[in-house]
Formats: C-alpha cells, structure tokens, sequence
C-alpha cells in the first residue's frame, strides 16, 4: 500500500541529520488530504524536539507539483450528506490543516519548503509557514477559492495582508496565477532555484557544519540558498505583478467591495495575465468576494492564531451555508463550469448573509483550535 507521506533523514555536518518529508500521492498532484496531516503532524513533532536533527526539508513526490490543494472531492461527499449543517469532518479538516500550517510557521528549526511546480491553496498553506520557501522557474502558485466558493483560507488571511498595497485583495479576488517572479516580490517565497538544483542544494546542506542554535542554522541555510540563487538567477521568468502594481493599487482602491469588483471586470486590458484575472472575478463565487474583502479587513490586526482560529469559522460556515459543494460540483464532480451560486452578483449580497459567515458556531472554549 502506497504511503501518502514519505519521511527519511539524511546525514549532514556535526553529527546532525536533515529530515525529509515528501507529499507522494502524484495523481492526485499531491492534495493534501487529512491521512497526510495525521501523519505529518506526529513526525514534525518529533523532529522539532530531536535535537539530531538541523533542519527539514518539505516537498512534493514527482515535477509535476508540490501540493495543488486540498482533498475537495471528499469535503464534497460529506457535505452531500448533510446539506445546510456543520459537516463534522469538514471542520475536523480544515481543522487539522490549520494546526499543521501553524506548527510549520512557528516550527523551532530551518524549515524549507520546495515549492516546485503547482502550488495551490492547501500547498500554499504548507509552504507559507516555512522558514526558508524555494520557488523554481517552473512554480506555478495560486489561492483560486473565488473558483469554487471558498475564500483564500490556510492562514492567507495573515499573509494575503502582508503583500504590497493592494495585492492581497486583488489575488484574493482573481486567484490569478503566479510565478516564482511574482512569489518574491509578493513575500511569498524566500529563494530561487532551478529545478534540475534540487539535489544539488540538499547535497550542499548536507555538507554544512551545523550550529547548536536555530538562529545559525537559519543563515547557514540561507547562505546555500543564495550561492544557488546567484547561479540560477537567469531562469527567472518575467515578472506579472510588479510591472502592474500601481495599476493594481488604483483598481482596488475602492470604499467597499461592490466598487472594486466592477473596477477589476470592467478593466479594458491587452495584458493577457490580468484579462485572465478579470475574467476569473466575473464568473466567480460573489459571496467569495465579500468574505475576502471583509477577512483582509478583518485580519489586519490579528495575530497569527487567531486568523486561523478566524479561517477554521468561515470554512466551517462555507460548508455549511455557502457555495463550496457547488463550486466543486461545477469544477470537479459534474465538470460543466456552470456553478449556480446563491447570489447573481456581488450587489446582490446582504450584509448580514455576509455577518453569517463569521459568527462562530462554537463556543470561545469549544472551538477546535482553542489552544492554539
């Protein structure tokens, strides 16, 4: 029987070892589904309090991707089976998800992430957390939720907000594509490398004398990332989102939702990137749109606990009253690309349909990330 995540330690400088992790499940392009987080969350664990082990590493099984998502299609059928309620094993999920990305963002030791490939909502949970996040001239990242009826969840509350001015709003409206260009100027990668590097840069860190403090690992870590990103630095592709920043920054410079998502659908644009983008908006979840805008607005000021605390709500919510079945059924299941969502536009949406979604349906003791 296949085992969906594969972990092995390597021998490195001053008697340390580097642990490995590889998401293996390359037909599914490694969607996270809830037997990886079960076992990813013990051996994270371990590593953390093995005093061995320098550093991990985190990546995909095969080219294709690190982690295009999460397991939607199993959300679907139990969502299926109790429509209009709080689907337990949808919380139990999104739950556990969120408890894997924090304990990646607040890991104890180098934490490095090859972000190789497609790396889509539940990859880009995995990889934000990391430490140290490779991305390569054939990353592919995305949180296209608007798609299906979510909302960029997996901690993008925190990390949609750290962006340059108006970005975060923009990819959480649009789910518009990114490359490894993009990934860095946005602060959501670290390093470049070229993908034919990889074993090239473990061998590198193999070799490293390792110190007795995560702070000396840290920079030793980064010291090999950048020789290696010096010397693939001319496999970056052409950048999407700086060269349209300040445009970004006027189309979302708006007072409330409803301005904004006419700005970006009535744009007139040659640029195929951000007519792409557009296009996205336009046939996406409207009730998506408001969560987004009302969660960066939200999140501005929690800590990174509580945007978690504040996703596992809304993903709950979206389950349970929202547009999520329907927009797998339209993507995945049926594949007719016909979502029939609640609202026919986002000026349909009223304010308290929107106030639903971020009312907790557990109590402050009782809710699943509590101790967080």
């Amino acid at each position: 029987m296949m085992t969906v995540v594969q972990f092995e330690e390597r021998a490195a400088g001053g008697d340390k070892r580097i642990g490995i992790a590889r998401l293996n499940s390359e037909k599914s392009l490694n969607a996270l589904s809830l037997p990886m987080i079960q076992l990813l969350l013990p051996q994270l664990k371990a590593w953390a309090e093995d005093d061995g082990i320098a550093c991990v590493w985190l990546e995909g099984a095969g080219e294709k991707a690190f982690c295009a998502g999460g397991d939607i299609v199993a959300m679907y059928n139990a969502m299926r089976e109790q429509p209009g309620e709080l689907v337990d094993d949808v919380a139990e999920f999104f739950g556990q998800e969120y408890r894997l990305d924090y304990a990646i963002h607040t890991f104890p030791k180098p934490f490095i992430v090859w972000g190789d490939g497609i790396v889509m909502g539940g990859g880009m949970g995995l990889m934000n957390g990391g430490s140290h996040r490779i991305v390569t001239e054939r990353s592919l990242l995305a949180m296209p939720e608007i798609t299906i009826g979510l909302y960029p969840d997996v901690g993008a509350t925190h990390f949609l907000n750290q962006m340059p001015k108006g970005c975060g709003l923009f990819l959480g409206l649009t789910g518009a594509h990114m490359n490894a260009s993009d990934a860095l100027f946005l602060k959501l990668a670290d390093h470049f490398v070229a993908s034919s590097a990889k074993q090239e840069v473990l061998d590198a860190l193999s070799a490293v004398t390792w110190g007795d403090t995560a702070s000396l690992n840290r920079e030793k870590v980064s010291d090999v990332l950048n020789a290696q990103g010096e010397r693939d630095s001319k496999l970056r592709p052409a950048a999407q989102v700086e060269p349209n920043h300040a445009l970004i920054q006027s189309l979302t410079d708006g007072d409330e939702v409803t301005t904004v998502v006419n700005a970006i659908t009535g744009l007139e644009t040659e640029d195929k990137w951000l007519g792409r983008a557009a296009k996205t908006l336009a046939h996406g979840c409207p009730m998506t749109a408001h969560i987004v805008w009302n969660q960066l607005h939200v999140g501005k000021d929690l800590s990174l606990a509580d945007c978690f605390r504040l996703e596992t709500t809304l993903s709950a919510q979206c389950a349970a009253r929202g547009d999520f079945a329907e927009g797998i059924r339209a993507l995945l299941i049926d594949k007719d690309k016909q979502p029939k969502w609640q609202h026919a536009s986002v000026a349909d949406v009223a304010a308290e349909d929107v106030d639903a979604f971020f009312t907790s349906p557990w109590s402050a003791g009782e809710h699943p990330l509590a101790d967080l």
